[in-house]
């Protein structure tokens, strides 16, 4: 499978361990700046041999014009991804976006339609879906051994400092960011709507800058979110750790069932009980860093699903929906009232005075 990435910042890494891992040829690497390119190939490992079998680029437009491609992954700065991986889209190639799949309600919509207009795959990097804890709940919730579920949560504790955000000017920002919710915590939101099962009626949310004046966007947030089905969960979210990372929560509560994972991103099984008797082992996933291990497992399916001419395991409307969740936070917060419905345009420069 001929593949090419976009974009060779902090998470590109993952991307080219993931595409080397499942055997798919590099033919090209695009990035504004080629320090970024040569700093990625010593990150990645990348021999003399294989550095020079690919081809490097500026601008995308260039490489889809140059190149015949199966698939493209996407790893620029959030506010970037919409509009390239429309571009790919429509010379037809397959895309696999890094989180958030966009960053307004309106750009996630286009996206959605032209991948039906162009019939080319298409899907988002929530890659935690495929963490071994993970999966664990998820077997449990579809054996139904939690019953009817009642509640959940999801609480993200991570530390960025200065430094973090002085590493490239797009972070925090409205036009190509947003804060911790939209970028440390998007991935906890899509695994609790995942686990929760059905569409959101009302959100009811805050967002605060506390302890990072130079950015635009929030670092804390909190929610309270109700589904259709019933079910009411909050999520909680701060990049105001001292120190190192702290974790990553997410907790299913049922009447028959409640399972708890923890760890830096919800990596670990922490507690869980079943009436059934069917209590999942405790279990301890390592990882090398907060992007875990699912990368390798989010290519392989992107592939088999290309191959099989089915939907990915996470869609396009999978990353709408968690974009969406974290938008109605902020419109929450800006409107102080709970929020039923986005308007279209609505998006993280929305947010900007």
């Amino acid at each position: 499978m001929k593949y090419a990435l976009i974009g060779c910042g902090r998470v590109a890494v993952n991307h080219l361990h993931a595409a080397k891992k499942n055997g798919f040829e590099l033919v090209a690497v695009c990035d504004v700046d080629p320090l970024q390119i040569d700093d990625l190939f010593d990150r990645a490992g990348l021999s003399d041999a294989e550095r020079g079998a690919v081809r490097r680029y500026a601008d995308h437009r260039s490489l889809l014009a140059g190149e015949t491609l199966d698939l493209v992954s996407i790893a620029t700065p959030s506010g970037l991804h919409a509009a390239i991986a429309l571009d790919v889209m429509e010379a037809g190639v397959n895309v696999l976006i890094e989180k958030p799949v966009a960053l307004s309600i309106s750009d996630a919509s286009k996206l959605i339609e032209t991948a039906k207009r162009k019939g080319v795959t298409a899907g988002v990097c929530h890659q935690n879906r495929f963490n071994l804890s993970v999966q664990e709940m998820r077997r449990h919730l579809e054996a139904g051994d939690f019953g009817r579920l009642s509640n959940a949560a999801v609480t993200v504790r991570w530390s960025r400092g200065r430094d973090y955000y002085e590493q490239a000017a797009w972070r925090g920002t409205w036009a190509e960011d947003g804060g911790c919710l939209m970028n440390q915590c998007i991935h906890g939101v899509d695994l609790l709507l995942w686990m929760c099962g059905g569409d959101l009626v009302s959100v009811s949310g805050r967002i605060r800058n506390v302890q990072h004046p130079y950015i635009e966007g929030e670092d804390v947030g909190a929610a309270t979110l109700t589904f259709a089905n019933g079910v009411i969960a909050t999520v909680e979210g701060t990049v105001n750790v001292p120190g190192d990372n702290l974790e990553e929560h997410l907790t299913l509560i049922g009447e028959t069932g409640v399972m708890k994972l923890g760890g830096t991103s919800a990596n670990t099984v922490d507690y869980s009980y079943f009436e059934n008797g069917g209590s999942a082992p405790l279990l301890r996933e390592e990882t090398a860093n907060v992007y875990g291990n699912g990368h390798v497992s989010l290519f392989r399916d992107f592939a088999e699903a290309i191959r099989q001419g089915r939907d990915p395991y996470v869609t396009l409307e999978d990353g709408k929906n968690a974009l969406a969740a974290i938008l109605s936070i902020y419109r929450s917060s800006q409107t102080n009232a709970p929020v039923t419905a986005l308007p279209e345009d609505f998006g993280t420069m929305s947010m900007k005075p």
